[in-house]
């Protein structure tokens, strides 16, 4: 999987990240000793919700919970004011269920729109605090800080709706941080089809990927936030009928 997206969302980003509360830091000490063993969780985790989590496979997920004719339609660094209303009335208009990926730091400053996804009968993705696509050459308190918080972030704007899978930015997965998001019931989470809507190759293009690569596999990645997604909206409603027609049904990723 590819890394991919501008360095101009990526620094924005980064910098919010950086600005999170000094408890992040503490959340960072929390050792890959007790994550493996499913020891104590940190104090503002057990804050936003204390119930138990169901620990997951740690293998990165690609199938479809509908079997060899689901398709799995994944939308990442979300939610954003202008392109996920758009992005979800489309699904409704489709009768379409998604997996939306959200970035901790945008979910905190839109929880409105994270509990519209989930009323909507959405499922949350972690995507971490900051979509930093090079945290696979940073320490292991890093990755558990970007992890453990925005899945703190995603949850209470959710209302208390966990996040069920984890997603890298730009794939950037490392046998720790898959462990680490496993352990907090959040299934690593790939990607089959990348529209790659990010460059911006125009609506048709982005249907034509799909329409030439859904063979590989069911799992589809668009974007509706990290910059002006319009051509995005536009290929989703063409894209949504078409897979229709040609007999697939939509899931979600296996957990």
């Amino acid at each position: 999987m590819a890394k991919h997206k501008g360095k101009g969302w990526h620094g924005r980003l980064l910098a919010a990240g950086l600005g999170v509360t000094a408890l992040a830091a503490a959340t960072s000490m929390w050792t890959a000793q007790a994550e493996s063993a499913g020891g104590r969780q940190p104090q503002d985790q057990v804050a936003a919700d204390a119930r138990p989590v169901a620990e997951v496979a740690a293998d990165i997920a690609h199938a479809s919970d509908r079997g060899a004719q689901g398709v799995n339609i994944t939308i990442d660094d979300g939610p954003d004011p202008v392109w996920t209303p758009q992005v979800l009335q489309l699904l409704k208009d489709n009768g379409v269920k998604a997996t939306f990926c959200m970035v901790g730091t945008q979910a905190k400053a839109y929880p409105d729109l994270v509990k519209k996804v989930v009323a909507d009968g959405h499922r949350l993705c972690n995507h971490t605090v900051s979509h930093d696509t090079a945290m696979d050459k940073k320490s292991e308190a890093y990755q558990s800080q970007q992890i453990l918080d925005a899945e703190r972030m995603i949850t209470e704007a959710s209302g208390g709706v966990r996040p069920q899978y984890y997603r890298a930015p730009g794939g950037a997965f490392t046998p720790f941080s898959r462990q680490l998001a496993a352990s907090r019931g959040m299934r690593p989470l790939g990607w089959n089809v990348d529209t790659k809507d990010f460059e911006h190759p125009g609506a048709e293009a982005m249907v034509a990927t799909v329409k030439s690569e859904i063979s590989n596999g069911p799992t589809v990645l668009f974007h509706d936030a990290g910059g002006e997604r319009s051509q995005t909206v536009a290929a989703l409603g063409e894209v949504l009928p078409w897979l229709r027609e040609q007999g697939y049904s939509f899931g979600f990723p296996v957990r």
